[in-house]
């Protein structure tokens, strides 16, 4: 069977009348839409929903899938202890979800909690068990991976979902901007209209490429609550064909709550939306490539993932980077985020070329702020080198400048680098600060500082 068809959906508590106590009335639109999607659910009559909610366990690099055999849940904390919720778990689908994720090293599966359910899924089901209530449930979050991270994971799930005989229905459960009106809860930020137009146009048109390309930055700007939700929804619709339509749209209250319906009619090759994502990924890095620092960097992390194994020295390369020693930081982003950032700050190797290949692969496996690169996020990288100059003592701050030296602070103990033209840092006393913090040297003790400059490769 594998999956039938799905749902976005809003949930703000105060749709159910026993928490709105008829402030509800005031969203009629997104509660017919909720009826809607109920009676679509029973005509369908699925055996499994897969629940996506981004208000269950979060961790940065992890993605939860509750495992067990049952949850409950009531809306007590919204003064409604009465609207109790009882569910079973799909185990099966569970378990085979797991055996995959596994199989391929990919971050999500039980952190071994039990948890009630949260009213991102306690609203859903409220309205879906009106009709429906005949189905088993699988609970799954999200997490801080990367928004590309989070459509593989529903292209694994699709794949589980097509070696059993079950019709699996999705709900991705998640409010929209939460910036929509000076005088909401959350205030009004520029960025929270636009999202909501821009995302219902995704959304009602079933364009999951452009939702896997949202800016971190603009998303979080927008004070957004369920982008990650769909585009799992995408990547479990990864190549299918759908019949889409809009339900409702409002925000009277300052949120966006959305509702668009998803049916499964076929098989759509056009929609291979993950694929179309990593072509057109290679074409950005095959442009980055050009740049010998970069592309040796590139070599030495995929070489070393693939093969275990560390590359030779390629021929062709810069006579500065075989004829010349200097430190190296390689740093790796994913998707605006650090990755992973190794570096010397004064040659360990024969010559550049060797040092950036040995921080390469330091920074792709040995980072321990950060979990080892897999294979699958491969193409997903983008990679900076800085060659360093040789380092000279200051005594003041103010021969420092965020943009043109990097800071090397340290005693007779400990030290701490922090490079220089870094988006996230703007003043010279936080440039300080955080290389102090990275050294752990206190503010009581004394230390000496050092500047750098850089060439920067990226």
């Amino acid at each position: 069977m594998g999956i039938i068809g799905g749902v976005v959906v809003p949930h703000p508590p105060l749709i159910v009348p026993s928490v709105g106590k008829g402030k509800e009335n005031e969203i009629v639109d997104t509660i017919n839409s909720y009826k809607s999607v109920a009676k679509m659910i029973k005509d369908f009559e699925p055996d499994t929903i897969i629940m996506i909610s981004p208000h269950t366990r979060s961790y940065n690099d992890y993605i939860v899938i509750e495992d067990g055999k049952e949850a409950s849940g009531d809306l007590s904390q919204f003064n409604a202890s009465d609207v109790k919720i009882d569910v079973s778990y799909d185990q099966d689908l569970v378990k085979l979800l797991y055996e995959e994720l596994k199989e391929i090293g990919f971050s999500a599966g039980s952190d071994n909690k039990q948890e009630s359910l949260d009213h991102a899924m306690m609203v859903p089901l409220y309205f879906i068990n009106q009709e429906y209530k005949d189905y088993k449930l699988v609970r799954i979050g999200i997490s801080g991976l990367s928004l590309v991270d989070h459509y593989r994971l529903g292209i694994y799930i699709q794949k589980v979902s097509l070696k059993l005989d079950k019709k699996i229905f999705i709900v991705a459960s998640g409010d929209l901007s939460h910036k929509l009106k000076k005088d909401g809860p959350y205030g009004l930020s520029y960025e929270g209209p636009i999202y909501d137009k821009r995302i219902m146009n995704d959304l009602c048109n079933g364009n999951f490429l452009n939702i896997m390309n949202y800016e971190e930055s603009f998303l979080e700007k927008a004070a957004i609550c369920g982008h990650k939700g769909f585009c799992i929804l995408g990547g479990i619709f990864d190549g299918y064909k759908l019949s889409i339509d809009k339900l409702s749209y409002e925000g009277p209250f300052g949120v966006g709550y959305g509702v668009c319906t998803y049916k499964v009619v076929g098989e759509d090759n056009n929609t291979h939306y993950l694929e179309t994502w990593k072509n057109n990924k290679e074409i950005e890095i095959e442009e980055k490539d050009k740049d010998p620092y970069i592309k040796l960097a590139r070599l030495s992390i995929y070489n070393y993932i693939n093969n275990n194994t560390i590359i030779d020295i390629p021929d062709g390369l810069d006579e500065d980077m075989i004829n010349k020693k200097s430190g190296v930081f390689v740093s790796i982003h994913k998707e605006g985020k650090l990755r992973g950032c190794i570096g010397t700050i004064k040659s360990t190797q024969d010559n550049i070329a060797l040092e950036i290949i040995h921080n390469a692969i330091s920074a792709a496996v040995r980072d321990y702020r950060f979990k080892p690169i897999i294979k699958e996020e491969l193409d997903e990288l983008d990679i900076s080198v800085d060659i360093l100059s040789d380092s000279e003592p200051i005594e003041f701050k103010d021969e420092l400048d965020v943009k043109k030296y990097g800071v090397i602070v340290y005693n007779s103990s400990k030290r701490g680098l922090l490079l220089p033209n870094l988006d996230s840092v703007t003043s010279i006393d936080e440039q300080i600060q955080i290389a102090l913090n990275k050294a752990g040297i206190t503010k009581d003790e004394d230390y000496k500082m050092e500047r750098f400059e850089v060439i920067r490769h990226e």
